[in-house]
């Protein structure tokens, strides 16, 4: 019998996980299945409850669970107490809940680069992307992390939280994340992209992680890249989380390039979504 993983979520029928992680299986011989698990939140504790005695090792939490993920866990990693929220949970003795989301973001960044060390990082957004990205980013050492949002009280409120920076408008920076969902709407044109983003008239930082992705570049990687950036989309994010759930379920390395190859072989019939939705 197959040993079992997979995504839950309400809805999971967007995601590119299982293409990636059944990529990965099969690359390395491993007779592993991932699944997509739809369940209401009125059913969630109780479908997660139930699967270790079905043959899951772990399963991928999206959104609207991650909170709850938490808080059923017998014991949590630091990066998901710390967070509020569960992107991964392992059976094992017990329920152990980790955020891949946090450390994906520092392995995605460009190599060479696989740190924040000594970085003004500007984060773009204050809902629950934005917090696992301004707490790795804390966390990898940037010298400082500043935090921007449309709505100024939530981001005071994060960057209290988390004892970082908040702005009221976006400045120079080198590392810069969009932790927002614009870029999501097809109807919007770069120039609308940018002012959304209170972007317009600036250059863009050496480094720019968008968290939206598409089929193509978004108009957020587009202007980065006119601007001679390194870009991250958010696939390569995606990738990363995964790998990262990957490896603690199955003890073996991802299989990078395999998972990668994967993910953006699928196509997209909206102009993107987020790593963070896996």
């Amino acid at each position: 019998m197959s040993t079992l993983a997979g995504v839950v979520g309400f809805p999971v029928a967007h995601s590119r996980s299982p293409q990636m992680h059944e990529a990965a299986y099969r690359a390395l011989g491993l007779d592993w299945r991932y699944v997509k698990l739809a369940v209401p939140p009125a059913r969630f504790v109780d479908t997660v409850g139930a699967l270790p005695g079905s043959g899951y090792r772990g399963v991928n939490v999206t959104i609207p669970h991650k909170v709850a993920a938490l808080q059923l866990a017998d014991a949590s990693t630091a990066a998901a107490a710390a967070i509020g929220a569960a992107n991964t949970l392992t059976f094992a003795d017990g329920v152990e809940a980790d955020n891949t989301d946090a450390g994906g973001l520092i392995d995605a960044l460009p190599a060479g680069r696989r740190s924040a060390e000594g970085a003004r990082a500007l984060v773009l957004g204050a809902g629950g992307a934005a917090r696992a990205v301004v707490w790795a980013l804390r966390e990898s050492g940037a010298s400082e992390v500043s935090v921007w949002n449309r709505t100024p009280e939530r981001a005071r409120a994060l960057a209290r939280e988390l004892d970082v920076h908040r702005v009221g408008r976006p400045g120079p920076a080198d590392l810069l994340v969009n932790a927002t969902a614009v870029g999501l709407d097809v109807a919007l044109k770069e120039a609308d992209v940018l002012e959304l983003l209170g972007l317009s008239g600036l250059a863009p930082a050496a480094i720019v992680v968008d968290l939206v992705y598409g089929d193509g570049p978004t108009h957020l990687a587009r202007w980065a890249e006119r601007g001679g950036a390194a870009v991250v989309d958010g696939i390569d994010v995606l990738v990363c989380q995964g790998a990262r759930s990957f490896e603690r379920w199955t003890g073996h390395a991802a299989p990078i390039s395999v998972m990668r190859e994967a993910a953006r072989a699928l196509p997209q019939s909206r102009i993107g979504d987020s790593p963070f939705r896996p």
